[in-house]
């Protein structure tokens, strides 16, 4: 989010430890790796590319935001642990909405993953509790 309100999202490939070659990548899809909107949220993920791309992860936690009114991290748990986990889904994501608020879910083991606010920073692999 830049200093107008303004989302962008960017993603790149850092891929899956130990993936096999050839697998299939979501971060260049838009709706499934990346998605940036500024009615919603900008949003960057990584994991099982292949089920990121199957249920739209992306564009799926910004429409949940713009259409069904959810809180970020709550739209985020659900689409990681009810929707691709029972799928056989890993991975997460990192957000921040239109208000600002900033999402590092994930339902993997760990998550290589930082953010930088003027309040806070944080910079993880494994869950802090």
């Amino acid at each position: 989010m830049d200093t107008y309100g303004n989302l962008a999202a960017g993603t790149s490939t850092g891929g899956m430890t130990n993936k096999k070659y050839n697998r299939i990548g979501d971060s260049p899809i838009i709706a499934a790796g990346t998605y940036a909107d500024n009615a919603s949220c900008a949003v960057s993920c990584t994991g099982h590319g292949e089920y990121f791309i199957r249920y739209a992860v992306a564009y799926d936690l910004a429409a949940r935001l713009k259409y069904k009114d959810q809180e970020l991290t709550e739209a985020a748990r659900e689409i990681l642990f009810d929707v691709l986990k029972p799928a056989g889904g890993e991975g997460g994501l990192i957000a921040v909405d239109k208000e600002g608020n900033i999402a590092m879910e994930f339902n993997s083991p760990g998550m290589y993953r930082g953010m930088l606010s003027p309040d806070q920073k944080q910079v993880a692999i494994y869950r802090d509790h």
